[in-house]
Formats: structure tokens, sequence, C-alpha cells
């Protein structure tokens, strides 16, 4: 069950949850500063938020993770319960915190920011807070990561029949986490080579990465530079740095590189598939799943006139239908796929579905 989000009426209303008093005074003193934005209310614990939630009906929360009395992942499954709505999780880039920000996204959480140190480096995070809180504002805020397509039926992992050398390349931004959760579940452990670039700062790609290969029949991997592209393999773009394919002789391969972002991203979803469309050409299959902005859509439109099949994520499953949208605007996807087809569409591209399946 998905509650849909539009643009709310007037000012984005927005309640700040945080331990720490000085975090609230600074964020709500910055983000009032928005004309788009006003902060009804801050609540120190999930106790006090769930009463102030329900009396003040904010459009967005600003969670943090470690709290007193409850802490914000067991917060975050209850209300996406009862109450789903868009919710930015404010986490620290320790291991253990990446880790925990997988967790929340995976739980319904629309974005995750990386919790500054200091209060000088909390105001300068505001504009980007901002920027989140009003994408997060237009978001259709999933309940529950999907488990069944449409009708109850229940999804199944994806068989191959052989192997392959086709490329599948996929991009995804807000809501990306639970997107590709639930196409790469669905493949199998000799899935296509694979290669991802999912928004999302340094550190916390290795511990999504992880969560996948633990839960998912494919070996799943933040990328390193060199990795080779080859079948049952899922190469994710490490935060922070772009990733490119590559190809020497019959071998598909990853380099990792730094460098200027694209979009305001990186990871960015054109560099890698402009390097798909250069080097695999009319054997690759590329896919935009739901994201804010235009990442994406050129280096798919780039991958299409080389050959390649297109697909992206149909609005009806979009949490922000951004990315895929300028995909359809360029006519860069072929066919606009609804999230619980997507696996199923790329491996039938790839022509690896079974007859069986």
């Amino acid at each position: 069950m998905a509650l849909s989000i539009g643009q709310p009426k007037g000012k984005i209303k927005v309640l700040i949850v945080d331990d720490s008093a000085v975090v609230r005074q600074i964020l709500s003193r910055d983000l009032a500063k928005d004309p788009r934005i006003e902060v009804v209310g801050t609540a120190p614990d999930p106790f006090v938020a769930r009463q102030k939630i329900a009396e003040l009906r904010p459009d967005v929360l600003t969670l943090d993770v470690e709290m007193p009395r409850m802490d914000g992942i067991t917060f975050l499954r209850a209300l996406m319960h009862s109450y789903p709505m868009p919710v930015i999780l404010l986490s620290s880039l320790t291991p253990q915190g990446s880790k925990t920000a997988i967790e929340a996204l995976d739980a319904g959480a629309v974005e995750v920011l990386c919790k500054p140190g200091t209060s000088y480096s909390i105001d300068n995070m505001a504009a980007l807070l901002i920027e989140k809180i009003v994408i997060a504002s237009r978001a259709r805020v999933q309940a529950r990561a999907a488990t069944t397509a449409p009708g109850g039926a229940p999804v199944t992992r994806l068989s191959m029949s052989e192997t392959t050398d086709k490329i599948l390349a996929i991009g995804a931004s807000t809501g990306g986490v639970q997107a590709l959760t639930t196409v790469i579940s669905q493949f199998p452990a000799n899935c296509p080579p694979t290669v991802i670039v999912q928004h999302m700062p340094a550190k916390f790609t290795a511990s999504f990465a992880e969560r996948l290969d633990k839960d998912c029949a494919p070996e799943v991997r933040e990328a390193k530079q060199g990795d080779t592209v080859i079948p049952g393999r899922v190469l994710i773009a490490p935060g922070g740095f772009h990733m490119l394919l590559r190809r020497s002789g019959a071998q598909y391969m990853v380099d990792v590189k730094d460098g200027p972002e694209v979009h305001h991203q990186k990871p960015a979803v054109d560099v890698l598939f402009s390097s798909v469309a250069k080097y695999a050409g009319a054997n690759a299959i590329g896919a935009v799943l739901t994201g804010m902005g235009a990442d994406g859509a050129a280096g798919l439109l780039e991958m299409r006139r080389a050959g390649a099949r297109t697909i992206a994520e149909h609005q009806s499953t979009c949490i922000v239908y951004g990315m895929p949208a300028e995909c359809e605007k360029l006519n860069a996807a072929e066919k606009m796929v609804p999230l619980h087809d997507v696996a199923r569409t790329l491996l039938g591209h790839a022509s690896v579905i079974s007859k069986a399946a």
C-alpha cells in the first residue's frame, strides 16, 4: 500500500526529531529561512514525535538514528506501518552508522544525509537538507518494500537456462534502496553481469552491497578499480566516485575514478551509462529506476542510440518520478515498466529467462 504525497499546498511542514537541542535549534533556524518550508515543531525522542505527528500533521520528518527511549529505526518501522510519510534520516559516517542508514532506507526512509559532527558543519548542510526536504515532500511513500506483485501473487526468483555476456546497467536515486532490493532479489545466482549506480554517500554503498549480497542469490559487492564484470556478479558504484565500464578484449571490467560531480552527483548514472554505450553497445540493457532529477536520462538515450535495450520505472511504482520521467521525455526508454516487472523485463531482454519460468 502506498500513500501518494503530492506537492503540499502552501509551505512544506517539517518536524525535526533529534535528541540534541543544539541540532534542533540550528536546523529549525536554517530551515525556516527558506520560504517554502515551515518548521512546525521539534521532538527530542520518538515518543514526543509520535504525539506531535498526530497533532501537527507534518509533510516531512527529519529523523536522528540514535535517540533515548527508542532508536530511530524502531520508530521508523512503526511509523511506516501506521502512518507512512516522507522521512529523511540523519546518520553518522561510521561503519555502524552506514549499516543503520541502509536499514532505515530499506524500512522506508526516502533519503539519508551524513550527520555532521560540529555546529559549523551542521550549519553548512542546511542547503542540501532543504533540497532533500523539497524532494521528499513530493514522494510516493511506501508503507513497506514490495514483496508481492499486484493481485497478491508472490514474487519469485527468476531462473535462467544459460549465462550470458550481456551487460545490465541500472541507475537509481531517491527510493532506490527499496527498488533495487526488489529487483536484485529476483535475480538468479547466474544473472547477467550487472553494474549499478545508486546515489548514496561514501561508505553507505559498501553496507548496501553487503546487505544485498546477504539477501540475494548473486554476488553483490561495492566495485573496486579493475573488478571484472562477469555473470553472477553485481557491482555497485562506491559513493564519492564515478564508475565506468571498459573492455579489454572479450573481458569487461570497471574503472573507479574521481572527478567532478555530474548532475550534482558522484557517482553519476550518466557517467556509467555513457561508458556502457561506448563499450557494450547493443550488448547492453539499461534501466532507470525511481529518483529525483535528470541523471541517467541522457545516458540511457545514448545507450539506446548505440543499440541497447532500455527501460525506465513506471510512474505508478516510483517513490519519486523524476529520473524516469526525464527518460520518458527524451524517448530514452523503450518501455515504462512497473517495479515488480523490472527484473523479468531485464532478464527477458538478455534472453536468459528459462521457458519454465
